[in-house]
């Protein structure tokens, strides 16, 4: 007996459009909307579906009042239709790019410190070798960017994994840990001091991190731990952006990654102010997948990465064959 000849997708003649529609029920809520998305009748869409329960012999999805609900089978059958659909999606790209002349593409997500310090000079690399090389970056927080890539949107992610992320199908590597600064404006009258205390620093505004992340939670402990209360004249956001400008025109105070400190500090927009925050993020590091290959195109991102990691950080990181 072959191997294909094991596999059930195979025994179950396993459809495209039966990948397709399970995506699309999960996102149109019933499977009168995902019929209509996939142009086909809603009896047809039932039969596809049925078909694919009898053969795994599992309710995928529990049938309400109005509309449906993925069952914890149908979750997974999701899980892995969106990927291997990615993965299809991705292998006509490739193709594509190929028959153009172009060397194909690569998807990176990051987090705010290492787009600055990381991710340039490792994009500047690939490019210079392979200038046809298309390159996309997104900067989010890391859980936006896990599960881009645990969807296949992403081909590698720089950022941190927390407890509450699956980490079954993920490889982490650690590249650094993330010290934080506080910075002000230019000319604050907290750089009238050559250094300060926390206590200095807990009568002003403050722009942080939304509640709930990692960075706010352990922002309000540093002020508990020194006997403080916690700043109650907050401004919450992660657009550095606009807090650069809120900066800019007041009294307020910041708090973000040191080499985002330092790398404003450096364009003349903000001040580092001269104190110590027992504060600080977890390591953040390289994310790839082990549930499937990387593209020659995301093997050369990902070396380039490693190899200016080792320059920026002094990280040393494994670097397969393959790469």
């Amino acid at each position: 007996m072959s191997t294909a000849d094991t596999h059930w997708f195979i025994r179950a003649r396993l459809k495209t459009r039966q990948l397709l529609l399970l995506v699309a029920m999960e996102e149109e809520g019933n499977i009168h909307g995902a019929a209509q998305v996939l142009n086909m009748t809603q009896p047809a869409a039932s039969k596809l579906l049925k078909d694919l329960e009898d053969m795994l012999e599992v309710r995928l999805f529990d049938r309400l009042p109005r509309g449906v609900r993925p069952t914890w089978y149908g979750e997974t059958m999701i899980r892995h239709a969106r990927m291997a659909l990615a993965s299809l999606s991705q292998a006509h790209e490739e193709i594509d790019a190929l028959k153009a002349g172009r060397f194909g593409s690569v998807a990176i997500g990051t987090i705010t410190a290492p787009a600055i310090t990381l991710l340039p000079d490792a994009v500047a690399q690939v490019k210079a070798a392979h200038p046809s090389l298309r390159v996309g970056l997104q900067v989010e927080t890391s859980d936006v960017l896990i599960d881009r890539l645990t969807q296949g949107k992403l081909d590698m992610v720089v950022g941190r994994l927390f407890a509450r992320h699956d980490k079954s199908d993920l490889r982490y590597e650690a590249l650094v840990e993330e010290p934080i600064a506080a910075v002000v404006r230019p000319g604050h009258p907290l750089m009238e001091h050559a250094s300060l205390k926390l206590a200095d620093l807990a009568q002003y505004g403050w722009i942080v991190p939304p509640t709930g992340s990692v960075l706010r939670h352990r922002f309000e402990l540093m002020f508990h731990e020194d006997g403080l209360a916690s700043p109650s004249d907050l401004i919450e956001t992660t657009a550095l952006l606009f807090m650069t400008k809120m900066l800019g025109q007041s009294d307020l105070i910041g708090v973000v990654a040191s080499d985002v400190a330092l790398y404003y500090q450096e364009h003349g927009l903000v001040a580092i102010v001269p104190v110590e925050l027992p504060c600080k993020m977890d390591a953040f590091g390289l994310i790839t997948r082990t549930d499937r290959l990387l593209a020659p195109a995301a093997q050369v991102m990902l070396k380039a990465i490693k190899a200016v990691a080792h320059d920026v950080y002094g990280t040393v990181l494994a670097v397969d064959e393959a790469e």
